[in-house]
């Protein structure tokens, strides 16, 4: 089985093409930093996939995705070679994307921090926080 599935920012903003078959497709780069410790603590290491992704899923990543989003990719992975300029060989790793999650938030986009829930009761001296749930005492339960 061939799945990677990989977290990381985009590199640039998505670039979309037309192929000559009437398809679309939507190519970025995503830079997904490693875990281990660098040599150089200024500069974390990281690796570059080049992603594409095709006709709906392409135009939704070309609609919602810019430079510096974080996003989550999944699908198989190719390696492919070229000559760079400079002669030598260079190689590449693409990802087909299958699935894309866009987890960069606008308010991420714009440096705004989301914003905290609002307290809405104090029991006791602790503050409770509106998470969207009720809370319900045990003895309440019917069962």
């Amino acid at each position: 089985m061939n799945k990677l599935t990989i977290i990381g920012n985009l590199t640039r903003d998505p670039e979309t093409r037309t192929v000559s078959t009437g398809n679309t497709v939507c190519s970025f780069t995503v830079a997904v930093n490693r875990r281990r410790a660098s040599q150089n603590a200024n500069q974390p290491e990281a690796d570059f996939f080049r992603v594409s992704a095709w006709d709906k899923l392409g135009e939704n990543c070309q609609r919602f995705l810019a430079k510096g989003r974080k996003v989550a990719v999944v699908g198989p992975v190719s390696v492919s070679s070229y000559e760079a300029k400079e002669g030598g060989t260079r190689f590449t790793l693409e990802v087909r994307a299958e699935d894309v999650e866009f987890l960069s938030t606008r308010q991420d986009e714009q440096g705004n921090p989301a914003p905290s829930a609002a307290p809405v009761a104090s029991t006791g001296g602790a503050v409770k926080k509106d998470t969207g749930f009720t809370e319900v005492d045990d003895e309440d339960l019917p069962f």
